[in-house]
């Protein structure tokens, strides 16, 4: 049975082999190009490029697209190069002048080993590389090498070229890095930048001095969150570098909260080749730019395909805001355009910039008398200036169309500190991998000039050192740690100079916190600007809401009643259930309580009323605590009347529960305790009436049933009993409970009365008892009464049952603390009418008519009553 480690081992082996057949299958096919591109020009020979080469132990290649633009696609004309490039002319300088510097320096970085060069024009075009990577690939001393070799299944010839610098655009680097692969030899790109190539089972010989798209993408996003740009658009190209990048820009920016991204748009492959073609794809863009409310367009394609767009923003004024990526940020092509100004403000992204040192004092003294081809070539085409004031008048880069001859001065203002420098360091790391592999100090190497492509490219990844204040290193993907960007603004106010590109920030990628660091004061102008019709910030009290013709517009729209909105663009939010929105909806207010305050004069009149009725009744209860005895209190009841006077005093005092702000236990107390004591109260005047009734009714037979019911306390505790059954449930099951009801502005403190079955039998209990009192009063108005107790004790039930009957209505109209006003009032006059109407002549008759308060006085009006009516009084 075979082991786990042994399945792993056969697993890598069978990838290994299938690996190994592919890259012989490919060597096949790009040596098959090669040997039919050989009817054209020979193996050994020229290829057609311009090219300079210069012999060594060993040889670093080099590719360049000194021309920017092939005529490859226009078949069937001849192939040719054009759009020459001064920059890159300069960035194949900087690598020959590394180099020599390298072979020069005392003491000897390589002792006794001489590095070469063989630097080829790529045009910037895939086809016109490749075959300038095979013939960096070829073995030297074999000029029959990139030819199918015999043994399909022989280890590939070992090339004399040891590692490969170049190349600058992503879609060229990537089919170079398929091609260089094959022979092991190490690829170190100065400005190839896809997150392509970081992919080590695609590409496993490709490493760079500049960090890759995913922290550029990065970078962009970042700097559109420092600004507060809440809408951008991205413009890519249907390229390894346009395609993936501006992939990674859609990734990160989404990220971002309440940022959108309006449009993306990714150019054709031809669009800045086949002008003819292109015009109604850049219609169709411009189109979409000019209608577009994006406050800032991220840009993230080739130099070629900016400068196409640029001509074009600038010719139709469209003064947007730029985000530029690597490739054209620094763009002398683009930022040299007649009236550049006009397309708007442009910011941009470029690896750290430094100088390459003595470099420009090299170029002043024209390259300090070397010669190779490309400078020649150079030469032949820009011939310096002769005359000083020609010389004087260049101060600044130029285009290779706009003058006649060159001089030193203006050539140096061409040198840029971003891709030169990663040109530079590109050398710098091949030497110390070399240094590495051949064991050198500063008087010899340990090693000799024997080695393969492999062995330099396993000591290049391990390299770790610092070159001048740049310590550089590589990790597993052969990208570059704690190398950053420079941030540049281009300032335009000069309109009659090319845009002067300034660094203004800087980005760190593997900073965590302040990564992004611009000026403050361009930071804030930036977050406050409003452009397009668009909001977004807001005054206090708004809330920003996208438009709906326009997806990414907002418009600035005031928050709801209840909400709030501090402003800045932040949305409306909703206030606690115990606050309200302010009329500028810029923020919450506590909500005020809303019951029946001690201070209302409302209840500072009801409270008086409350009190007084609490004397009056003490005051009674004094008088017939004196008069007991009288026939006047033994007519209204006896004992009975001072119970009637308790169940008063309750009902006075639980109006006081209806006042302040509620409770469960004020809200339990108040009506079922006034339920109980008026039926109390009531229960003790229908006992009185029974009285009355029995008393004077002469005629009555001794088994009525009004003479049974006439047991006063009987009568009390029965019909007391019924409300005190019904109430004690009440507050058993379904009890009232405080609640706060929530208003516009206040907290409504309320009762529930729990049921309203309950309360509705409470009230109609005691209306009942007093239909009935009313009834009795009625049908014994006619009896000899002096004291005329039937009659006020009509009055006063038919009080009693107006104001509930009115009390009804009025209370299910009014709401909250209206409804507890209107209940303590009824009740308060409930109370005052029995009090008025049926106690209160009683105790005027004991101090003021003590003359009718004895047995002789009641005697002869019942006499006189009877004698009226012609009945025969028998006196005793």
């Amino acid at each position: 049975m075979l082991t786990g480690h042994q399945l792993m081992f056969d697993r890598e082996r069978n990838q290994c082999i299938h690996v190994f057949y592919l890259c012989v299958s490919m060597m096949f096919l790009l040596c098959l190009f090669v040997s039919i591109m050989s009817i054209f020009c020979s193996c050994s020979g020229d290829i057609g490029l311009l090219h300079a080469y210069s012999p060594g132990d060993v040889i670093i290649g080099g590719l360049f697209p000194i021309h920017l633009k092939s005529n490859r696609s226009e078949s069937p004309t001849p192939l040719s190069c054009s759009d020459y490039d001064i920059r890159m002319f300069l960035r194949t300088q900087v690598m020959i002048y590394a180099i020599r510097e390298v072979n020069e320096r005392t003491p000897r970085v390589l002792p006794n080993i001489t590095l070469g060069y063989d630097i080829y024009d790529t045009c910037g075009d895939v086809t016109f590389a490749i075959r300038a990577t095979l013939q960096l690939l070829k073995d030297q001393s074999d000029p029959k090498s990139c030819l199918v070799p015999p043994n399909f299944q022989s280890a590939l010839s070992e090339p004399n070229t040891k590692a490969v610098i170049g190349e600058r655009y992503s879609e060229v680097s990537i089919a170079v890095a398929r091609v260089v692969a094959l022979s092991s030899v190490a690829q170190i790109s100065y400005a190839s930048t896809s997150e392509q190539l970081s992919r080590k089972l695609k590409f496993p010989t490709f490493l760079r001095t500049i960090p890759s798209d995913e922290y550029q993408t990065k970078a962009m996003a970042e700097l559109v969150k420092k600004f507060n740009w809440k809408t951008v658009a991205i413009i890519g190209s249907d390229d390894e570098y346009g395609k993936y990048g501006s992939d990674k820009l859609v990734t990160f920016i989404s990220e971002i909260k309440d940022i959108c991204i309006e449009f993306v748009d990714i150019l054709p492959g031809y669009f800045s080749r086949n002008i003819s073609q292109s015009y109604d794809r850049l219609n169709e863009l411009l189109v979409n730019i000019n209608k577009s409310s994006a406050e800032a367009i991220i840009v993230f394609t080739k130099e070629t395909n900016v400068a196409f767009l640029m001509e074009a923003a600038t010719k139709y004024r469209l003064n947007r805001t730029w985000i530029a990526s690597d490739s054209w940020s620094t763009s002398s092509k683009v930022s040299a355009l007649p009236g550049i100004e006009m397309a708007g403000e442009v910011f941009g992204f470029i690896s750290k910039r430094k100088v390459v040192p003595g470099f420009e004092d090299y170029v002043m003294s024209m390259f300090n008398g070397t010669s190779n081809a490309i400078l020649q070539h150079y030469l032949t085409q820009y011939p310096l200036c002769s005359n000083h004031s020609e010389e004087d008048r260049e101060t600044n880069c130029p285009l290779p169309n706009s003058f006649q001859c060159l001089n030193p001065r203006s050539l140096a203002k061409c040198i840029d500190q971003d891709e030169s420098y990663n040109i530079y360091l590109a050398v710098q790391v091949i030497v110390e991998g070399l240094r590495r592999l051949l064991k050198c100090d500063n008087h010899r190497c340990e090693r000799t000039n024997k080695f393969t492509a492999l062995e330099l490219l396993m000591e290049i990844k391990k390299v770790n050192f610092t070159v001048n204040t740049t310590h550089i290193f590589f990790d597993s993907n052969g990208d570059p740690l704690s190398l950053a960007y420079d941030i540049v603004r281009w300032n335009m106010t000069d309109t009659k100079q090319p845009a002067c590109i300034k660094t203004i920030g800087e980005y760190w990628p593997d900073e965590k916190d302040g990564r992004i660091k611009v000026p403050d004061d361009l930071a804030r102008n930036m977050r406050n600007v409003t452009v397009y019709n668009c909001y977004k910030t807001c005054e206090p009290g708004h809330e920003l809401q996208k438009k709906k013709n326009k997806p990414c517009c907002n418009d600035c729209v005031q928050c709801e009643d209840g909400d709030f909105s501090p402003g800045n663009g932040e949305g409306c939010k909703h206030c606690s259930q115990k606050e309200y929105s302010t009329p500028q909806r810029d923020g919450c207010l506590k909500k005020k309580e809303k019951f029946l305050e001690w201070s209302d004069y409302f209840v500072i009149f009801l409270s008086f009323l409350g009190v007084f009725g609490i004397i009056v009744t003490i005051v009674f209860a004094v008088l017939f605590t004196i008069y007991r005895r009288t026939p006047i209190v033994k007519a209204v009841g006896g004992y009975l009347c001072f119970l009637e006077l308790f169940s008063l005093l309750a009902c006075f005092c639980s109006t006081f529960s209806f006042a302040g702000k509620p409770t469960d236990a004020s809200c339990k107390v108040g009506l079922p305790l006034f339920g109980i004591v008026f039926s109390l109260c009531i229960s003790c005047i229908l006992a009185n009436l029974l009285q009355i009734l029995v008393g004077f009714h002469f005629d009555l037979k001794a088994g009525s049933w009004v003479k049974r019911l006439n047991q006063p306390l009987a009568v009390v505790v029965t019909v007391t009993g019924i409300q005190l059954a019904l109430c004690v449930s009440w507050l058993c099951y379904y009890p009232p409970t405080h609640h706060e009801v929530n208003s516009n502005k206040t907290l409504d403190q309320r009762c529930q009365k729990g049921s309203d079955l309950f309360f509705v039998g409470m009230l109609g209990y005691n209306a009942f008892l007093a239909l009935i009192c009313f009834l009795f009063a009625f049908k014994g108005k006619q009896l000899p009464d002096l004291y005329k107790n039937a009659r006020l004790i009509t009055v006063s039930m038919l009080l009693y049952l107006i104001v509930w009957i009115f009390f009804i209505p009025i209370y299910i109209k009014k709401f909250g603390t209206d409804q507890r006003g209107i209940e303590s009032a009824a009740i308060l006059i409930s109370t005052y009418s029995i009090l008025g109407c049926h106690l209160a002549p009683k105790c005027y008759i004991m101090v003021f008519r003590k003359e009718i308060n004895n047995q002789n006085a009641i005697t002869e009006h019942i006499r006189k009553h009877y004698e009226q009516r012609g009945m025969a009084v028998v006196k005793s």
